[in-house]
């Protein structure tokens, strides 16, 4: 396909290459030296690119935005989810050279060129997220380098597929440490539950978003965070409160979760994202990849707890297969778009868990709740060892 008109600002010549034989014709920006290889995907969000590329989460894919004017705010030094950018390339409809924001301290494209990533503009994304949607999310690479578009069609028919890939080890920390939470200047913090003493929980590290633990802090938690290779014992002799399991990139099948096996039934567990898969996982539920997955801020989930339509901010490609989901499990949250499971919480144990980010960054604050949900959780767990003390 060959460019969109009207003339976009950059004019390096680019090529998006897909598995399927199809040749996306663009223009470069970023690091115009380097490509992209890896799952191409779409996320329906109309702000918070910049927290969208910096989320462990995209580790190994390339990334699509719907919305077709991105750039504008540029990229400031507080939003990001991690310390670099994750995902592995961006297309856009048309990237913004010129932005405009207070806190705004320099371009997408400079950012990209930073941590040595390719972005491509021109592209009809609509095109695209329509072939991503009927056939599924597959390989491609984005070059400026290489001409040829067969040559690019070939190698990425011979990239990974998501399937069978645990990418968790790229993204995870590689040893504890105790989270401690900066206040952005000008910014209001959030802080907004106290307790008399602070509920220590242990996070495993699977790719954690950066807004995950401020919010966990701003329920008045002290957060240690483990690496995902953990040993169930390194998680005990920190004597948490309870236990949280964090979003993270690739097929969680694969992921090793002797550790969560192990913890099942000592303290309450809070798991998002993959965190929800690996629980569904290590309770005997089977998971699945899924044909295009759910990314976005703006997803209707139903908490049938409570009959309530909740907005949420997704990033999954693989979910918990609800026939496999065993009867100790109790369904919680359905997404309304596809009736996947959402979320579900053990019978008998304070374990919980959803598929979708409750921290919203960006997206709307509807399942917040969920926080306090996990600290209660935790009080009452602390109360009850107590009593029986």
């Amino acid at each position: 396909m060959t460019p969109s008109q009207p003339p976009f600002l950059n004019s390096q010549p680019a090529l998006l290459a897909l598995e399927n034989g199809m040749i996306f014709r663009g223009f470069a920006f970023g690091d115009v030296e380097a490509e992209a290889e890896g799952e191409v995907i779409f996320n329906t969000a109309m702000m918070g690119y910049q927290e969208a590329l910096t989320d462990p989460s995209y580790y190994g894919q390339i990334l699509t935005f719907t919305y077709p004017h991105i750039g504008n705010y540029g990229v400031n030094p507080y939003d990001g989810e991690s310390g670099s950018m994750q995902a592995e390339g961006l297309i856009v409809r048309e990237y913004s050279k010129a932005y405009s924001s207070w806190r705004a301290t320099r371009s997408l494209a400079e950012f990209l060129q930073e941590h040595c990533k390719i972005g491509i503009e021109g592209i009809d994304t609509r095109a695209l997220v329509r072939v991503l949607r009927s056939e599924g999310v597959m390989r491609g690479i984005i070059s400026a380098k290489e001409k040829r578009p067969d040559a690019l069609i070939e190698r990425s028919r011979n990239l990974p597929s998501m399937n069978g890939l645990d990418l968790t080890e790229y993204v995870s920390c590689k040893e504890p440490f105790l989270f401690e939470e900066q206040e952005e200047p000008y910014i209001l913090s959030t802080h907004e539950y106290r307790l008399p003493r602070k509920l220590r929980v242990a996070a495993i590290d699977y790719g954690i978003k950066k807004n995950i633990l401020r919010r966990l802090a701003s329920y008045g938690c002290e957060i240690m965070v483990f690496p995902s290779t953990v040993h169930a014992d390194d998680i005990r002799a920190y004597d948490p409160d309870g236990i949280f399991l964090s979003n993270g990139p690739g097929d969680p099948a694969v992921v090793n979760i002797d550790a969560v096996r192990e913890v099942l039934t000592e303290k309450p567990i809070f798991g998002i994202c993959l965190g929800h898969q690996i629980l569904g996982l290590a309770l005997g539920a089977a998971t699945y990849k899924m044909k295009f997955g759910h990314r976005g801020v703006n997803h209707p989930v139903k908490n049938l707890l409570t009959g309530t339509i909740e907005i949420t901010s997704q990033n999954h490609g693989f979910a918990i297969d609800a026939a496999s989901m065993p009867p100790e499990i109790e369904l919680t949250h359905i997404n309304l778009n596809d009736n996947t499971v959402s979320g579900f919480r053990h019978r008998t144990l304070p374990i919980f868990c959803v598929q979708y980010h409750p921290e919203a960054a960006p997206g709307t604050h509807d399942s917040d709740y969920l926080f306090r949900q996990f600290v209660e959780a935790m009080v009452e767990h602390r109360r009850i060892a107590l009593a029986v003390a």
